[in-house]
């Protein structure tokens, strides 16, 4: 495993500019995390990396050593695609061992042997061996298209939203399986998704990007915490942050436009007067919907009070977050 450094990278396709000036340290053992709706550049920085696409200016340093003219062998980096990319004529094992057949590799027998078996078991799929790929289940079949990166032993793995095809208790069961290998194998692993809960659970880091811009980059955490803007605070947290006018309630510093509250950060019992539109029972939550002045709100609510439809409630923020016009944080 290897620290990798990314130092300025741009890169454009025609008119549209994909990546720019993008500078991130990815730690030796971190799982980092990109996070970024579609078009955000989240694969075209995997691509780089790899080199599978080379850039228009900046550089990507692996250990400490520039890599920007190595061809993507050269580069020692593995990487999980979307989809499972798996060869439907030959049995796990062998899509497992492929990798390792490479002449380039010249990897003894023996070894593949053992490198197999000890992938297979960290994946629990060592009764699978012997079934072709084509007779799997949809997370069996990533589980191997993850093992054919994990049988080697690269600088970084490289994976490009490979849990989104599954269904979610697919993607919830993998998710700890795969943050479980990542912290046995002490590997460096950066992971691009739009999906924040997989970036709140499994990362080290958390990097967000908008229209190729790298625009903070921390611990989950300190970006839940402390947004840099609100697009920022927007994309992290389950339910979304509810964005309202600043003058909803006293005590908005100078210039803020905009209050942000997290759903626990609003106290309910004293405060303005609001209705409740909805009421959603999560077993371990209540997500009260409310409406304040024309102004949709949610919140939750414990366990052992009872809403209703109609109902009145009294609100006020708790830890509030607070923009200026153009969207950026006031302290």
């Amino acid at each position: 495993m290897a620290e990798v450094k990314l130092s300025g990278l741009t890169k454009t396709f025609g008119d549209t500019v994909a990546v720019e000036k993008v500078s991130m340290n990815i730690p030796n053992g971190a799982f980092v995390t990109l996070l970024g709706p579609t078009g955000a550049g989240k694969t075209t920085i995997l691509r780089l990396i790899a080199g599978l696409e080379s850039p228009d200016e900046g550089d990507v340093l692996i250990g400490g050593r520039s890599v920007t003219g190595d061809t993507p062998a050269q580069r020692n980096v593995a990487m999980v695609f979307q989809q499972y990319s798996l060869y439907p004529h030959l049995s796990v094992k062998d899509n497992l061992a492929f990798p390792l057949r490479s002449p380039l590799l010249k990897t003894p027998e023996d070894e593949i042997e053992r490198r197999v078996e000890e992938v297979a078991e960290v994946l629990r799929i060592s009764h699978k061996l012997g079934n072709k790929a084509t007779n799997l289940s949809g997370g069996e079949m990533q589980r191997v298209s993850i093992g054919r990166a994990l049988v080697r032993d690269p600088s970084i793995y490289l994976m490009d939203e490979p849990l989104s095809s599954l269904d979610a208790k697919l993607r919830s069961d993998l998710r700890i399986e795969l943050k479980r290998i990542q912290d046995n194998l002490g590997a460096t692993l950066l992971y691009v998704t739009h999906d924040q809960i997989e970036a709140m659970t499994m990362a080290t880091h958390v990097g967000v990007l908008d229209h190729g811009r790298l625009v903070q980059f921390g611990t989950p955490r300190e970006i839940y915490e402390n947004p840099v803007n609100l697009y920022v605070a927007g994309r992290l947290g389950q339910p979304r942050i509810n964005v309202l006018p600043a003058d909803m309630f006293a005590g908005a510093p100078a210039g803020a436009k905009s209050i942000g509250l997290r759903p626990e950060h609003i106290s309910q019992g004293e405060g303005q007067s609001s209705t409740v539109k909805r009421v959603e029972h999560l077993g371990d939550q209540i997500r009260l919907h409310l409406n304040l002045e024309g102004h949709s709100i949610v919140t939750l609510s414990e366990t052992d009070r009872d809403y209703e439809p109609g109902d009145t409630v009294a609100i006020q923020p708790r830890n509030p977050l607070f923009f200026d016009a153009s969207g950026a944080r006031i302290a």
